[in-house]
């Protein structure tokens, strides 16, 4: 332990900080330890990781004096942030802010900042294709993490930006997976036509970022992307289908159905989901999988991913 660089990763218990520790505390040759960071070091999901031989260390990027505490000592950092937990950019872009200047402060070595794209450089807040949210964002999940990079950039240590992917652990855990229509068939629901959508199994996030780790000031001061598989909405019904033993079908709502559906979110997901569409060449190109397969050789597909999780997707 005392001969390995420390990475500090916030959001240990979250599904790619905790992917992260998962990844480093599992290959013995990377020279890498883990210290995990968290708000509560008594926590299930903290203890478990503690079992790894990861150090659990209480951080919390509302207080800057604990991320200083945390980050003393690491060779580097893996930075994220949760929009979902209060669904503020502001707070979000915040919490960047307070997490990229403590980096400096601490003179670490290489920071990963887990980020995606600023929709405003392709859908301007004057372009009525998609509605403008809280006032100054298209995509607000997206857009104050893709505001962030500069500030990782120009304020935070060594920082390599890695756009990540929709998660298929999403089925799971967000409602998202396969549902019964009115003609009682089977379903998945996305706004995005015939385009392609770049997905990545959470714990690959984590495996992907300790390779970028393992490249040392490769990547440094650039944005790299990541995805396991770019999949249409019908390719990952008919991987459902397969999986499931059962008809799945892909139903190609219109964004602006997708908005509609008054879940939390729904607005900000419809327009994430347009984006993706309207952009599709940018979206997938900025996730080469020949690159994220050189990084994770583990990397998974859609199909591996389902056949491994499908008795976890909630199916009515």
């Amino acid at each position: 332990m005392a001969d390995k660089k420390i990475i500090a990763v916030l959001g240990a218990t979250g599904a790619q900080g905790g992917g992260l520790v998962r990844a480093i505390m599992g290959d013995k040759t990377s020279g890498f330890t883990a210290r995990a960071l968290t708000r509560d070091i008594n926590s299930d999901k903290a203890k478990d990781l503690a079992k790894l031989g990861a150090q659990v260390v209480a951080a919390d990027v509302d207080d800057p004096a604990s991320l200083a505490r945390a980050f003393a000592g690491a060779y580097g950092a893996f930075c994220v942030t949760f929009f979902w937990a209060h669904m503020s950019p502001e707070k979000e872009l915040a919490e960047a802010t307070a997490m990229a200047k403590a980096t400096k402060q601490a003179g670490l070595q290489h920071v990963i900042w887990s980020t995606l794209e600023d929709t405003r450089k392709w859908v301007p807040l004057s372009d009525n294709r998609m509605p403008t949210l809280m006032g100054k964002y298209k995509v607000p999940h997206f857009d104050a993490k893709g505001g962030a990079d500069q500030i990782f950039f120009t304020q935070g240590a060594p920082t390599t930006c890695l756009l990540t992917s929709f998660y298929w652990d999403n089925f799971i855990h967000f409602g998202m997976g396969p549902k019964k229509g009115p003609d009682g068939k089977m379903a998945v629901t996305f706004p995005m036509g015939d385009k392609k959508l770049p997905g990545i199994a959470a714990e690959d996030i984590g495996k992907c970022a300790v390779g970028l780790f393992k490249k040392g000031r490769e990547y440094e001061g650039k944005t790299v992307g990541i995805a396991g598989e770019h999949l249409t909405g019908s390719q990952m019904a008919a991987a459902f289908a397969k999986a499931l033993g059962r008809p799945v079908a892909y139903n190609a709502v219109t964004p602006e159905a997708y908005r509609s559906f008054g879940f939390p979110g729904a607005d900000d997901l419809g327009n994430m989901f347009q984006f993706k569409r309207d952009f599709n060449d940018a979206f997938c190109g900025a996730r080469d999988l020949a690159f994220s397969r050189s990084l994770n050789p583990a990397l998974q597909t859609f199909e591996q991913w389902l056949t491994a999780n499908k008795s976890r997707i909630p199916i009515e």
